[in-house]
């Protein structure tokens, strides 16, 4: 049962006020906890509440950490919400239940290795440039049918799109973006929000939402 006032109680209140808003129902929503550079015992609290789908960024951190807590918690779910080098893709297929950043040629062609390696096939959202930036990752808007178009042959089950729109700009047109790529090639998800704005997110039409600070203070440097 949650805890009155905890921080998981006031994130999930918001979201359900913000699908009022939207007309939506909150069970349409997955809050992803962004756990990264947090460690098990900060953790353990959100999973004590019952809370089941967390975020990392680092393949490494997570092989590190969630094994344990997998283990006394077997439902969790897994997601990996940072960047992933193509090197890593086979011990990602392993370790997460779905990825939020296939973003180029190169990771399809790895993913579909380490899936077919694996026996696992791991739904991917693809990561979409929205706010043409490089540095963050993420496909041209321009490369996106031609990449969806190879996920698609190579058996990379899509859950939909991702992005993270250019820090301090309104984030709401570039989440309307996305949900209109997503609904031009014919996905249902939309990963977008975080803390700052995963409301916003939800009256646009995100699916999943990947909240860290709201939920677990500020990370450690």
């Amino acid at each position: 049962m949650e805890k009155a006032g905890s921080p998981l109680e006031q994130v999930r209140s918001s979201i359900a006020q913000a699908c009022k808003r939207a007309r939506r129902e909150p069970g349409d929503i997955t809050l992803v906890a962004v756990s990264k550079r947090h460690t098990a015992a900060t953790i353990e609290p959100l999973l004590i509440e019952g809370h089941r789908h967390f975020g990392e960024n680092r393949v490494q951190e997570a092989a590190e950490k969630w094994p344990a807590l997998r283990e006394a918690h077997p439902a969790v779910q897994l997601h990996l919400v940072g960047q992933l080098q193509s090197n890593k893709a086979e011990e990602a297929a392993a370790l997460f239940d779905v990825i939020h950043s296939l973003d180029r040629p190169s990771l399809v062609k790895a993913l579909a290795k380490a899936f077919d390696k694996t026996g696992r096939r791991v739904p991917c959202f693809v990561q979409v440039d929205v706010g043409d930036e490089p540095q963050k990752g993420g496909c041209p808007v321009s490369d996106l049918p031609a990449l969806l178009t190879q996920a698609r042959e190579s058996d990379i089950p899509l859950a939909g799109l991702m992005c993270l729109p250019p820090a301090e700009i309104e984030p709401a047109p570039f989440f309307a973006f996305l949900d209109k790529l997503a609904r031009d090639h014919g996905l249902e998800g939309r990963s977008m929000g975080m803390s700052g704005d995963y409301e916003t997110a939800i009256m646009l039409g995100a699916t999943h939402v990947r909240v860290g600070t709201a939920l677990f203070g500020e990370r450690p440097s």
